[in-house]
C-alpha cells in the first residue's frame, strides 16, 4: 500500500500553508490565547472565515448548490489539520463547516438548508450546541429540557451546560425531549427532538462559567417558556437521535488536535536542543512516545477518514479515534510539564516557551471532557468494538 499524499494533494496543503502565512496577523497567537468563544477571536474568525470562503477555503468539501466544489474528503481533513496546526483561527465556526452544515443537508427541510447553509459558507455564521445538561453529563440520552407542543409552536423549558461559544452565538442546535416520555424511561432516546433554536428568541438567557480554557468559550444557557415555530424542528420527533449519531460521528473526527500538539511538541524539542538538553536518553524517550501518540491518532483518524470517504456508515472506529486524539493532548502536555516546567508559568511567551504551549496544556486538560468524555468513549468501545456486556459479571 502507498501511504504518502498525492502530488494533488501536496499542492493543496501547501496553497494553505501559502494562505495562513498571507493572512494571519503578526499577533495571532495573542488574540488565540483568549480562546475561541471570546469576543476578541470571535470578532476575528468572521473577518478570517470570509475571507477563507473567498478563497474557497472554508467550505470546499460541500456541494456547489451549497457553495463547496465538492472536492474529496481527505481534503477536507487536509485543511482541518492545517487550521489546527495553526490554533484553529476559524474559532466557532468549525463546528458548521464540520458537522452542523452536513446535518443540515441531510435531514433540513429547504427552507432550513436555504435559511442557514449560505451564511455559513460565507463565514459569517456563529453556533452552538444545546446538548449537556446538569445531572446528565455526558448521557445524552438522560437530558430533561423539554419541549411542548402548543399549536404551530414548541415551548421550550430547561437548563443546558457548558454550552461552548453561547454568549455570541446567533443560534442553537438544540437537543430536547418531546412526547410523553421521560428520561430514563427506557424510551429516552425515542423521545428526543433537535430544534434550530435562534439565540435572540425571548426567554433565553447565558451565564459564563468562569474556566481555564478561555473567556466565554463555556456558559449555562437557560430556556424559559421559549417559544419558537414547528418550523425550528429538524428532522421527525422520533428522529433525533439518528440525527445526534450522525452528527456527533462527523463532529468526534472532525477535531484533528494531534496535529497542534505535533506541532507544540515540535516547538519543545527545538527549545530543549537549544538548551542542550535533548541529548538525555530519557526526554528523547519520552519525546519519541508522545509523537508516537501523535501518529497512532493521526493513522486512526485516517480510518475513519478512509471509511467516510468510502461512503461506509460510522462504526466504533470513531470512538477509538477519539480516545487516541486525547492520550496525543496528554502525552504531549505531560511532556511539557516534565522538561519545560518554566513555560507554563505566566503567559508562556515571557518565560521562553512556546507561545502555544500554555493554550494547548489548557485546553488538553478538558480534550477528555468535550464533544463526548472519554470514559463514555471507552464504554462504547467496549460494547461496539469488543461487544462486551454492559456490566461486566
Amino acid at each position: 500500500m502507498n501511504f504518502d499524499w498525492t502530488e494533488e494533494d501536496r499542492a493543496y496543503r501547501a496553497r494553505i500553508r501559502d494562505f495562513l502565512r498571507r493572512e494571519l496577523p503578526a499577533d495571532w497567537h495573542s488574540i488565540a490565547r483568549h480562546g475561541p468563544g471570546s469576543r476578541e477571536q470571535t470578532a476575528f474568525s468572521l473577518e478570517f472565515c470570509a475571507r477563507l470562503a473567498a478563497e474557497g477555503l472554508l467550505v470546499p468539501h460541500w456541494p456547489r448548490e451549497w457553495g463547496g466544489e465538492n472536492r474529496p474528503t481527505w481534503e477536507h481533513f487536509i485543511l482541518g489539520e492545517e487550521m489546527w496546526a495553526a490554533g484553529e483561527p476559524r474559532g466557532a465556526q468549525y463546528m458548521n463547516v464540520n458537522w452542523i452544515g452536513p446535518t443540515l443537508m441531510r435531514y433540513g427541510t429547504p427552507e432550513q438548508q436555504q435559511r442557514y447553509l449560505p451564511e455559513m459558507a460565507a463565514g459569517q455564521a456563529i453556533w452552538c450546541q444545546g446538548f449537556s445538561e446538569p445531572g446528565a453529563g455526558s448521557d445524552l440520552a438522560a437530558l430533561r429540557t423539554r419541549a411542548e407542543r402548543d399549536g404551530d409552536d414548541y415551548v421550550i423549558n430547561g437548563t443546558k451546560i457548558w454550552t461552548s461559544y453561547a454568549a455570541l452565538a446567533d443560534h442553537c442546535f438544540l437537543l430536547a425531549r418531546v412526547g410523553s416520555g421521560e428520561a430514563g424511561s427506557g424510551s429516552d432516546r425515542a423521545g428526543i427532538a433537535i430544534f434550530l433554536v435562534p439565540m435572540s428568541t425571548a426567554g433565553i438567557q447565558v451565564r459564563a462559567i468562569p474556566s481555564l480554557i478561555g473567556h466565554g468559550d463555556i456558559h449555562e444557557t437557560f430556556f424559559t417558556d421559549v417559544r419558537i415555530p414547528a418550523t425550528a424542528r429538524l428532522g421527525a420527533e422520533g428522529e433525533g437521535w439518528s440525527i445526534i449519531a450522525y452528527a456527533l460521528a462527523n463532529e468526534r473526527v472532525g477535531i484533528p488536535r494531534y496535529q497542534l500538539s505535533a506541532r507544540v511538541l515540535d516547538g519543545m524539542v527545538a527549545d530543549l536542543a537549544a538548551r542542550g538538553r535533548f541529548d538525555d536518553p530519557v526526554i528523547r524517550s519520552r519525546a519519541g512516545a508522545a509523537f508516537a501518540a501523535c501518529e497512532a491518532a493521526r493513522m486512526l483518524v485516517y480510518r475513519v477518514v478512509d471509511q467516510r470517504a468510502r461512503g461506509a456508515a460510522p462504526g466504533p472506529e470513531s470512538n477509538i479515534a477519539r480516545v487516541a486524539v486525547i492520550a496525543a493532548d496528554h502525552a504531549v502536555t505531560d511532556f511539557g510539564l516534565d522538561f519545560l516546567p518554566h513555560s507554563f508559568s505566566g503567559d508562556g511567551v515571557s518565560t521562553g516557551g512556546d507561545p502555544d504551549l500554555l493554550a494547548h496544556h489548557e485546553r488538553a486538560i478538558v480534550a477528555g471532557i468535550a464533544a463526548g468524555a472519554a470514559e463514555i468513549q471507552l464504554g462504547l468501545i467496549a460494547r461496539r468494538h469488543l461487544d462486551l456486556p454492559r456490566e461486566a459479571p
